[in-house]
């Protein structure tokens, strides 16, 4: 073969190849933004960013929630999440299922309609040490009109709609 063909078949491989990883890349972010409740656009780093850029440990201390801090970023299951502190940022990386929002993010009450609706931090609660969080105050003053069977509601229905795109609900 000819040094030309071969530079060729070289830069065609590379494009290839390039190309797939991107598509499985996108495939990734995609199917995280049905899973999780994620800001549009993606952070420095790439991937989508999680509950708004608020600090997830910070949801459980009395101050309520805090607005994180680039620096302090950490990516957990393809979602970038901000910490206030580096303190916060280890606090998760010991145990991130003990901050991270139940059913990604969406609002709990939105999930046991099926629904994924945005789950806004001002509208939280904490129940048995998980956070749930609802798109506003009057969808959080209907769950407290029964939250036990709006939570068990939102469990039972949520396995079904995870993976369903916000768009099919």
């Amino acid at each position: 073969m000819t040094s030309q063909i071969i530079k060729g078949i070289a830069k065609w491989t590379t494009i290839l190849t390039m190309a797939s990883a991107a598509t499985l890349t996108l495939a990734t972010f995609a199917n995280a933004a049905d899973e999780y409740n994620v800001v549009n656009g993606y952070t420095l780093s790439g991937h989508p960013l999680g509950l708004h850029g608020v600090d997830p440990v910070s949801m459980f201390g009395d101050q309520g929630p805090v607005v994180g801090d680039a620096t302090h970023a950490m990516t957990h299951d393809g979602i970038d999440y901000y910490f206030a502190t580096a303190k916060a940022k280890q606090a998760f990386e010991a145990n991130p299922a003990a901050y991270l929002p139940q059913f990604g993010g969406f609002c709990a009450y939105g999930v046991f309609v099926d629904k994924k609706l945005d789950g806004d931090v001002r509208y939280a609660d904490i129940v048995e040490g998980k956070l749930y969080l609802f798109v506003n105050a009057a969808i959080l003053e209907k769950y407290r009109e029964d939250p036990q069977a709006v939570i068990a509601g939102a469990n039972a229905k949520w396995p079904g709609i995870v993976h369903t795109p916000v768009s099919d609900l």
